[in-house]
């Protein structure tokens, strides 16, 4: 029986010079999921996707792949391939020579080799281009060309690391729905490498964030983003706006928070686990999340008065960026309505509702 699991890390660590890059880390990634690590430069994304590969081996812990325990097992022996963000192409070879390569290594017959190249050509639509060179093709073409190199070998899980890091910024929105598009009509599991937040949350089934090494959370994009565990998570995914306080009083529907410059903040209790007065904690708002009043609104819980310092128009949307009198700084995300305020120091009010607002560890 298959199992249901592709990949699955238990308590993996990973040293360079005595320095943990991966650091007792758990994951379990699903058949058929597009599944992406992310996270900053240098907090061990890359480094967990070469354990997976078998690029680099795991110092302890348990790396398997379809149950399979793979801590020993050559990469060329894992029913996997990597795409990287360099392409890796040979130039010597052409775009047909190249994808069929990892084919003639195999030792497939030569209508084997054929019948697979060619439909690889077709699912990533470069047929007309098979006699050209790497030099002859775009940053797009030679993707496309990496890609079907590994597809052709048909893995069980492709590995993803950066692929469309050194794309232009509209071939890179063109490449994310070639790519998602793919993993449907495949239903192989893709696992992408990205610290691009936005790639993440629009292609992936679940995420995990890392880091320093650890994985601070794994979920849905939709639970990562709302829901965020950890204020590490709610400041990488997006843009938030924290603030640090002490619960100051906590019932069953509410917690109150004071923060250091005297602001009180409520927060809806529901799935925070604080329980005690002075409790340190981090209050997260999400600029789309917040109102904007230049009147005094009627409204008293999480209202508070501030002037506009900038804005920043962004065509469907306007960044407001207010100075609380607190002296507290927050930005303000407001689709464009047509009545944009527009002139600094405007005194204004900005408000929220408790339930728009969480309470993370500190």
């Amino acid at each position: 029986m298959k199992d249901s699991n592709d990949i699955q890390l238990h308590n993996v660590f990973k040293f360079f010079n005595g320095e943990p890059a991966v650091h007792g880390i758990d994951l379990v990634i699903r058949s058929g999921e597009f599944f992406s690590i992310l996270g900053p430069s240098g907090c061990g994304k890359t480094t967990t996707l070469r354990l997976i590969a078998g690029f680099e081996r795991a110092d302890a812990g348990k790396v398997l792949i379809q149950g399979k325990l793979m801590n020993h097992v050559p990469p060329y022996r894992r029913p996997v391939n990597t795409v990287f963000q360099s392409y890796a192409l040979f130039n010597h070879l052409n775009v047909w020579d190249n994808i069929g390569f990892g084919l003639r290594l195999k030792r497939l017959s030569l209508e084997e080799i054929h019948s697979r190249v060619e439909a690889a050509l077709k699912l990533v639509k470069m047929e007309g281009l098979r006699s050209r060179f790497p030099a002859q093709l775009s940053g797009g073409q030679q993707q496309r060309v990496a890609l079907a190199r590994a597809l052709v070998n048909r893995p069980a899980v492709v590995l993803l690391d950066e692929p469309l890091g050194a794309l232009d910024l509209k071939l890179r929105k063109e490449m994310q729905v070639e790519l998602s598009n793919l993993h449907k009509q495949l239903g192989l599991t893709f696992v992408l490498v990205t610290h691009d937040q936005e790639e993440a949350l629009s292609l992936s089934d679940r995420i995990a964030v890392m880091h320093q090494g650890k994985i601070e959370q794994v979920g849905s994009p939709k639970q990562i983003y709302e829901q965020p565990q950890t204020a590490f998570v709610a400041d990488f995914i997006g843009d938030t706006n924290l603030f640090l306080g002490q619960i100051a009083a906590c019932d069953g529907l509410t917690l109150q928070v004071v923060t250091a410059t005297g602001l009180k903040i409520m927060v809806k209790r529901e799935c925070n686990p604080f329980s005690r007065s002075s409790e340190p904690v981090m209050v997260s708002v999400r600029p789309e999340k917040i109102q904007l009043s230049l009147d005094a609104p009627s409204i008293q819980v999480n209202c508070f008065e501030g002037r506009l310092q900038h804005l920043m128009y962004l065509g469907t949307h306007v960044h407001y960026f207010v100075e609380l009198l607190s002296g507290d700084r927050l930005t303000v995300l407001q689709p464009n309505t047509g009545s944009i305020l527009s002139d600094s120091n405007t005194t204004l009010y900005v408000y929220w509702a408790a339930t728009d607002c969480l309470a993370l560890p500190v």
